[in-house]
């Protein structure tokens, strides 16, 4: 059974969601925060704070290829992310990116949320 998998569809195939949820984490690598709906997100939240976890380690050759792998499209946000963001986090256990709810898009009643780091 699927019963809470923890995984959201997003309504859109597995390839593009993958290719969306990197781009979205770069975005938040490049600029600190991200105004997206609350799913994607929650999605966001997820792969930012696991390639925080690995980037944690160091600079060091593995680390980087196994954090280029899940984000291989701005070589600048690997650095920004090793250099500015990892650092700040060496001794926090974990909770590196905080979700601020911002209520409902006027056009679709969507939920907004605004993702941002600690």
């Amino acid at each position: 059974m699927k019963h809470q998998s923890g995984k959201v569809k997003l309504n859109v195939k597995e390839s593009h969601k993958r290719s969306l949820l990197r781009n979205q984490v770069i975005h938040l690598i490049t600029y600190g925060h991200l105004t997206t709906t609350k799913a994607q997100a929650r999605q966001v939240k997820r792969l930012a704070e696991k390639v925080v976890t690995l980037a944690r380690k160091g600079p060091d050759f593995n680390t980087k290829r196994r954090v280029r792998s899940l984000l291989p499209y701005k070589l600048e946000a690997l650095k920004t992310l090793f250099v500015d963001i990892a650092p700040r986090y060496t001794e926090r256990p974990g909770g590196y990116t905080r979700l601020i709810s911002l209520g409902r898009r006027p056009s679709d009643t969507a939920s907004i949320a605004r993702l941002e780091w600690v």
